[in-house]
């Protein structure tokens, strides 16, 4: 039986995630204070008590979930015997925290910069997201490549939900187009800007040079990246990935198939939320999905 360990990106966020770890763990707290220590804020009081608002900040919303997922994985000590580990997005940071091919320090450092360099580039041109149920991924990618504006698919998430991002004109086109098209739903999300998209380039470039300088270690399982779907071991390659995925799309559905296909027969999502659980099982139904909050 081999074990897949899931970790969520944006999105997966409430108000209070992450309290009864806080509560329950010594360890857990000691790391959540530590988190406050490196950021210089208190994470910890907008994460328990802060309001939904306060959460949706890209700048808040990245290090929130990525500590609620790698502080969960580090309670489990000796029960966290990942085959394989993947993240959505900025889950591919928590995923390769828990596998230890970052420190908990670097992966937050980095997690943070990224936040801010993503909300910088969202400020610096005003765009966004939709989400397309119900169509196929290549009539997605057709209608896309029909808007004039910059509009192209971001996240692959599963067989008939496509997340697509570009400009807030572009998108409103994609959307009537993608209706037109058959698609069931096709609804603008609530978030910062268009990522994943080329918008985020000034972010890349940001970030491209913290990732550089940042020392990683081989992680103790293979991770399958966003980019390239495989599972990946090598520290250049895995730099790389985390470099172009910003601009990139995140190919779930194929990451998932790709770790089925290598054996993986159980997916254990760690975070807030079940999102990638109700993903994967749209994937695949034959194998077992589980949670930990």
């Amino acid at each position: 039986m081999m074990k897949a360990y899931i970790f969520p990106g944006q999105g997966a966020q409430f108000v209070g995630m992450g309290k009864n770890l806080y509560d329950e763990s010594a360890k857990a707290k000691e790391m959540f204070e530590q988190a406050n220590e490196i950021l210089g804020f208190r994470i910890t009081d907008l994460m328990f008590n802060g309001t939904d608002e306060d959460l949706r900040q890209t700048k808040v919303t990245q290090p929130a979930i990525f500590l609620h997922s790698v502080i969960l994985a580090a309670t489990l000590e000796d029960e966290f015997k990942p085959d394989m580990v993947a993240g959505h997005s900025l889950g591919e940071f928590s995923a390769l925290v828990a596998a230890k091919a970052l420190s908990f320090e670097d992966g937050l450092k980095l997690v943070y910069k990224r936040a801010l360099a993503m909300q910088k580039a969202c400020e610096a041109n005003p765009s966004t997201m939709a989400a397309i149920l119900g169509l196929p991924d290549e009539t997605v990618e057709k209608m896309c490549e029909l808007v004039d504006d910059v509009v192209i698919p971001a996240n692959y998430n599963c067989p008939g939900q496509v997340v697509i991002s570009g400009s807030i004109a572009g998108i409103e086109e994609a959307c009537l187009k993608m209706k037109d098209a058959g698609a069931k739903r096709a609804l603008t999300l609530q978030v910062g800007g268009a990522f994943h998209s080329p918008f985020m380039e000034p972010a890349k470039v940001e970030l491209s040079k913290a990732i550089e300088e940042t020392k990683f270690s081989k992680p103790i399982c293979p991770i399958y990246q966003n980019v390239t779907t495989k599972g990946e071991t090598d520290n250049d390659v895995i730099k790389e990935n985390l470099i172009a995925q910003l601009t990139s799309p995140v190919k779930w559905t194929h990451s998932v198939e790709n770790m089925i296909e290598d054996g993986a027969t159980e997916f254990i999502e760690l975070g807030p939320g079940k999102v990638l659980q109700g993903l994967v099982n749209k994937i695949n139904r034959d194998v077992t999905t589980s949670g930990m909050q």
